[in-house]
């Protein structure tokens, strides 16, 4: 029998191989350096920009937003157009945005070239769908770990740059750098990375894409401006009631909708929802770090608690948390192909809780600090890279990109909620010299103990996570004659003992993502599918018992080779 097995269609990787993942890697991370990029300067955007410090912040807050409402929007258009496309448009966007900056210093105009940068955020979910669509499988976890990751890596690498930038030049520059970035990820990109076949069936939900914006932004924006409204304003409460009205309304809309932008039923299954609500807990852990550790290594000695470095040294001790982030990716792999994905968001959540519990009592040297970088971007780096593998393991290939869209937000909101709070504890506990608020080392703790406690909720809801089912069905050619059917696929649905499983559904998916036809199996485990043209499909087998399964097949006429690989660790596609 000659009967070869192939991890995706053939011509797919073959001509590019393992440059991927750098180059998609490479791209998350130019995305990731837009979040903090004017960390360095955030300080002196008032006097920059020749405006009032409430209205300096809609620099960073406009990217905030429009990051958050692209994530899904991109991810569900890659899935009906094409990912690599859409990666494409996102880093355009992006390198638009930048030179937009580059070349002004008035504030409205600054605003909306911060706000096309944040579109860019969309290239973290595409890059993780195309991961899942072309990689073969025994790449594929460390690699979506790597993305996954690079929302952390691009943001600790940006610091010691962007601050080495910033204090030897004009801050202009800061822009411009990342405009020549982004053009060689487009580049590489266009070069490197083909385009995905999978694609998804229906429309874009216009309708749906405009109601999830409005509701993110009504829901985002009190939340970023709230210590400068007051909380208790009727703007704040305000906002926050007519962002829960919208996103009602359109969450009745997307249930009744046959393609909507979110599958909220998807969405609602255990492994999607406690993923997402552990997504947002991961995100908020991650933005304290950032927050706390340059503020108290910038601070001057004579506080008595700061630890006086300079602003690129101060980059350079939080660094190595990106940098511990990026390392993480493959020990992420190994960890998560012997115990699950599970286990390992279990784990990184656990090193983030000793790393802020040790951090409380860790913050009197600038070596305490690089300790508290190292072991927090090793738990972070864990529960990151989990959070795809957990999502994709979960929904149908053709909902890759919306469903990782969506779960890159929840990561989004946690930031911005995490912001929000974190700023309000450390205004609300600074000391005022001179007119200036110092942060205080107690306000530093408190930061510290609400991280731990976001870890702690964490904790919980990943525990409600399903675990990695006991036996999954198998999908093989049972001979030479049934992989050569002229008109169609044979095989056999076998479990993981080998035994055969019978009434199995097997379904048959074309490259747009449309069902082709399906079948049971008999009682011996055989079924036999018709194809209606020559090209690539994916076989998904399903039964009662079993963990669903699918994979890559191609057809190309008589005697063409079935090639079927069902190894994939949780894998699925909707029956």
């Amino acid at each position: 029998m000659t009967h070869t097995t192939t991890d995706r269609p053939a011509g797919e990787t073959g001509r590019t191989g393992g440059a991927i993942v750098p180059v998609l890697a490479f791209a998350g991370i130019v995305v990731a350096v837009m979040q903090t990029l004017l960390v360095p300067v955030i300080k002196d955007l008032p006097q920059l920009l020749s405006t009032s410090p409430s209205n300096a912040t809609w620099v960073l807050t406009s990217t905030l937003l429009s990051g958050a409402v692209a994530t899904p929007i991109m991810g569900r258009l890659g899935d009906l157009y094409g990912k690599r496309r859409l990666l494409i448009t996102s880093l355009s966007v992006m390198v638009v945005g930048a030179l937009v900056s580059a070349l002004t210093s008035d504030l409205l105009t600054m605003i909306a070239g911060r706000t096309l940068q944040g579109f860019a955020m969309g290239a973290i979910p595409l890059g993780i769908g195309l991961m899942r669509d072309l990689l073969p499988r025994e790449k594929l976890p460390s690699a979506m770990a790597l993305m996954s990751s690079s929302i952390g890596v691009g943001g600790g690498l940006a610091l010691p740059i962007a601050a080495l930038i910033a204090q030897h030049s004009d801050w202009h520059a800061l822009f411009y750098g990342a405009a020549g970035i982004g053009a060689l990820a487009i580049v590489l990109t266009l070069l490197v990375v083909p385009e995905s076949r999978m694609r998804a069936e229906g429309t874009f939900d216009v309708l749906g894409a405009i109601g999830l914006s409005v509701g993110l932004v009504l829901f985002l924006l009190p939340i970023t401006k709230g210590s400068d409204w007051g909380w208790t304003s009727g703007t704040t409460l305000g906002l926050f009631g007519a962002s829960a009205v919208v996103l009602l309304l359109w969450g009745v809309l997307e249930l009744r909708l046959k393609a909507p932008l979110v599958d909220l039923r998807t969405t609602a299954r255990p492994a999607v929802l406690f993923t997402n609500l552990a997504s947002i807990m991961v995100g908020v852990s991650f933005f304290v770090v950032s927050l706390v550790l340059p503020q108290l290594l910038q601070l001057p000695t004579s506080t008595g608690y700061g630890l006086g470095q300079s602003m690129v040294m101060a980059g350079l001790i939080v660094a190595p948390l990106g940098l511990t982030m990026m390392f993480t990716a493959p020990v992420y792999a190994r960890l998560s192909a012997k115990y699950g994905p599970k286990v390992t968001l279990i784990l990184g959540l656990l090193i983030i809780a000793i790393g802020y519990g040790a951090g409380l009592g860790l913050m009197s040297a600038a070596w305490q600090s690089l300790v508290i970088a190292v072991v927090l971007g090793a738990g972070i780096g864990l529960a990151y890279s989990s959070l795809p593998a957990l999502i994709v393991g979960a929904v149908p290939a053709s909902e890759t990109g919306a469903a990782n869209g969506l779960n890159t937000l929840m990561r989004s909101i946690g930031t911005s909620v995490s912001s929000a709070v974190i700023g309000m504890v450390l205004a609300n506990t600074a000391n005022h010299v001179g007119g200036v608020a110092i942060p205080t080392m107690h306000g530093f703790r408190v930061s510290f103990l609400i991280a731990t406690g976001a870890v702690a909720v964490g904790l919980l809801l990943a525990l409600f996570l399903p675990g990695r089912p006991e036996s999954k069905p198998q999908l093989v050619a049972s001979s030479e004659e049934d992989a050569a059917l002229g008109s169609g696929f044979r095989g056999r649905v076998l479990g993981a003992d080998g035994s055969p499983v019978a009434r199995a559904k097997v379904t048959l998916i074309d490259r747009r993502g449309r069902q082709a036809g399906a079948t049971l199996s008999g009682e011996d485990g055989s079924y036999a599918l018709a194809v209606p043209a020559d090209g690539a499909y994916v076989l998904a087998a399903r039964a009662s018992g079993h963990g669903p399964l699918a994979s890559s097949a191609t057809h190309a006429g008589v005697g063409a080779t079935v090639d079927v690989d069902l190894s994939l660790p949780g894998e699925t596609v909707d029956a």
